[in-house]
């Protein structure tokens, strides 16, 4: 059974999930964690958002047509995209996701990992990070760190504040209908 767990393992975890809890730590935020087995799409999430009480986003790699720009898109999961909808907004060309090869080379991860704390990973600024605007309006925030086998449970208060300037991305706020 899933439990809620204040901090960061005690157990010994891959380097690059190592990376986050101590990246949250070195800036000072708090967080509550459920360990699980991998989940690898929004609706394998629904039972870790009902032990952390609330939803956590979708998290999408997109690119655009000619592959020169990338956007990282944290949306709500019971929102579906509008690509089209999205460009424009933008000011983009045609967008698609982004392929395996792609998200490992610009944000180190694998499919089903996608993560707003990968952008640590992004020292060149690659990637530009898109923030459904209902996202801000949640008490809490949520995301995996770096491996979807943990989810981690934030204050949204605290992820705008202070994990999103330490990652040195300033996001773009858009509508997702």
């Amino acid at each position: 059974m899933y439990k809620i767990i204040t901090g960061r393992p005690t157990d010994k975890r891959e380097e690059k999930e190592e990376r986050i809890y101590d990246f949250l730590d070195a800036i000072g935020v708090s967080y509550e964690r459920v360990d699980h087995e991998a989940l690898f799409t929004i609706e394998a999430c629904q039972k870790v958002d009902e032990i952390l009480g609330f939803e956590i986003c979708k998290n999408l790699f997109l690119v655009n047509s000619n592959k020169s720009q990338f956007y990282l898109l944290l949306m709500m999961p019971n929102k579906n995209l509008s690509t089209k909808d999205l460009k424009v907004q933008i000011n983009s060309s045609r967008l698609s996701f982004g392929t395996a090869d792609l998200l490992l080379q610009t944000l180190n991860l694998t499919a089903g990992s996608v993560n707003v704390c990968s952008l640590l990973y992004d020292i060149d600024n690659k990637v530009k990070l898109l923030i459904d605007e209902d996202i801000l309006k949640q008490e809490y925030f949520g995301f995996h760190p770096m491996l979807n086998t943990s989810t981690l449970k934030v204050n949204t208060h605290d992820f705008v504040d202070t994990i999103i300037p330490a990652l040195k991305h300033e996001p773009t706020i858009v509508k997702i209908p």
